[in-house]
């Protein structure tokens, strides 16, 4: 299922694919991954889930070392153009060309890393909000039929 539309098409392919199917959508592994891991969320008590809730936002927020990566390379190479320019370029040589193709993969690939890593913190913060939302508002309604 190749799509340019984004990972939350696919998502929605693989839904209507599987409605198709005849099969159960909470049946799927991507289903039953999110499952677990919000049954394993709920079973721990509300204080703790808020202090994961907090290193998910840490995680999300945090600069990490991709971004800096991304960032800094090209000024490191920049401060070193001259010399750079002469080692890769010397005598014919096709160097430049396997540092450009190492440069540009390890680049790509770090942002793809960081954005997924990304995402995923969103992920489980919304599990958790969810969750204590949900214990918030059986508290509420517990205290106003008393």
């Amino acid at each position: 299922m190749f799509s340019l539309k984004g990972d939350a098409h696919k998502v929605f392919l693989r839904v209507k694919k599987t409605i198709h199917n005849g099969d159960i959508i909470r049946e799927t592994k991507e289903f039953k991954e999110i499952e677990e891991i919000q049954t394993l969320y709920q079973s721990l008590d509300s204080g703790t889930l808020q202090l994961i809730h907090y290193r998910m936002i840490k995680e999300y927020n945090g600069s990490g070392i991709i971004p800096i990566l991304v960032s800094s390379a090209p000024w490191l190479l920049l401060l070193f153009s001259k010399q750079l320019a002469n080692y890769l370029f010397k005598d014919g040589s096709w160097l430049w060309a396997a540092f450009c193709i190492v440069y540009l993969l390890t680049l790509g690939i770090s942002v793809v890393i960081h954005f997924r890593e990304k995402a995923w913190a969103a992920f489980h913060m919304e599990i958790i909000q969810d969750i204590l939302k949900d214990r918030k508002s059986e508290t509420v309604q517990g205290h106003s039929t008393n």
